[in-house]
């Protein structure tokens, strides 16, 4: 049997074993936390929302940063510090904006085939992570807004993905609760919500039912492959550990980079962080207040879902800060504010702050697929969508060392033919 490491543990990481493990093959994944989902897989917006797959590689992007770099609360945060790292990320940024229209199209079908394998994978192994099929609605407060997203509407359409457009009038009748006067919006039925952490470590239980070995707590130190065996060194109290296998996969999350370089690869991934608060929902009152639908708000660039009965989470913007993991309170300010506007009946007196690094390439495009080295692979990069499109670049990377190891002998997997 072909023995395969899976480095990270976040939902990347899980949904790969999870794909490599229902494929026959020998996992061991790595993981530097004690629990699996506890860095951006701990607390997003919740949405599994093909709706949202716009790439950000637009000019008005660029304007945003420029125009809010100096305004602490802004949606859309740059450090105007520079650092290598940054320039050359927005320079390739800039550079994919050509492929704007493509890439929104083949994020949307990705999207949508994920779907298919989450809830199917959810089913078939019991997982309960408070999923609800309400729909996501898109909400406008003015027609410059309103058309752009009329015009994203277009290219969703083109990746298989309808959406409604609606009134302000049938805005209300789908979610009661919003607060406020809006142009219009537009309503995806087909999307859903539920909890990330809850299904990654539904997810990580099956995994190991499986027989996936789940090493958790374990710090890599470094990675290495001559194409033949790939070697996971871990960092231990006694000294360095090596452990060798057939293949890897790098899921990694924002660590993705600094492994693929040890790797003779370079995966130009940027740490783009996001900010979520779940309020708790204390009374009855609130419970009601809440909404059941999620919305997506883009002046604001927040996200909502509701998780179960008494959690509502809101979260959102982005902030172009290196890895730094601070939750900053004149961030987590205007996510409160937001709630108090639009939801003035539920009660913010218990709100719990968090913050994330998402996994970003400049074309907005996951990394999925072979390295320099032939038993190298890679599922990470997947920005904002992570939950939304995870469960599809998992099966496509597990398709794909499937059919690479189907001809070839353990210890020899991938080899390249002139090896």
């Amino acid at each position: 049997m072909h023995t395969i490491a899976v480095i990270g543990g976040g939902i990347t990481g899980v949904t790969t074993a999870y794909a490599l493990a229902k494929r026959g093959f020998s996992v061991t994944l790595f993981e530097r936390h004690r629990y699996a989902a506890m860095d951006t897989s701990f607390a997003n917006g919740g949405q599994l929302s093909a709706s949202n797959a716009e790439v950000w590689t637009h000019w008005s992007t660029i304007l945003k940063g420029i125009k809010w770099m100096l305004k602490s609360d802004a949606p859309l945060l740059v450090n105007p510090k520079p650092s290598w790292h940054k320039i050359s990320w927005f320079a390739e940024f800039i550079a994919n904006i050509p492929h704007y229209r493509q890439n929104t199209i083949d994020t949307a079908r990705l999207a949508i085939a994920a779907r298919e394998h989450l809830f199917s994978w959810a089913d078939a192994e019991g997982v309960d992570f408070d999923l609800k099929k309400e729909g996501i609605l898109h909400i406008y407060r003015d027609k410059k807004g309103y058309d752009h997203a009329a015009s994203v509407s277009k290219l969703l359409a083109a990746g298989g993905l309808p959406r409604q457009a609606v009134t302000p009038e049938e805005m209300r009748a789908i979610e009661p609760t919003l607060a406020g006067q809006y142009y219009g919006g537009f309503y995806t039925e087909s999307d859903s919500t539920g909890d990330i952490h809850k299904f990654t470590n539904g997810l990580a239980a099956a995994i190991e039912r499986l027989g996936v070995r789940c090493l958790w707590g374990s710090e890599v130190a470094r990675v290495s492959s001559d194409g033949r065996r790939a070697t996971v060194t871990l960092r231990t109290d006694v000294g360095e550990e090596p452990h060798h296998f057939d293949a890897m996969v790098v899921c990694a999350g924002v660590g993705s980079r600094a492994l693929a370089a040890q790797l003779g690869d370079r995966v130009n991934i940027y740490p783009v962080k996001g900010y979520s608060i779940t309020v708790n929902l204390l009374d009855a009152q609130s419970q009601q207040a809440a909404p059941t639908v999620s919305l997506l708000d883009d002046e604001t660039k927040l996200v909502t879902s509701r998780l179960g009965v008494d959690r509502f989470r809101v979260a959102g913007t982005a902030e172009f800060n290196g890895y730094n993991r601070d939750i900053r309170a004149d961030r987590i300010k205007p996510l409160i504010d937001w709630v108090n506007q639009c939801f003035p009946g539920v009660n913010t007196r218990q709100v719990v702050p968090w913050a994330g690094l998402r996994p970003m390439m400049p074309n907005m495009m996951p990394r999925v697929g072979q390295g320099r080295q032939a038993n190298v692979f890679y599922n990470t990069g997947h920005g904002h969508l992570g939950w939304t499109l995870s469960a599809v670049t998992a099966d496509m990377i597990g398709s794909q060392i499937a059919e690479k190891a189907r001809t070839m002998a353990p210890s020899q997997l991938l080899v390249p033919a002139t090896a």
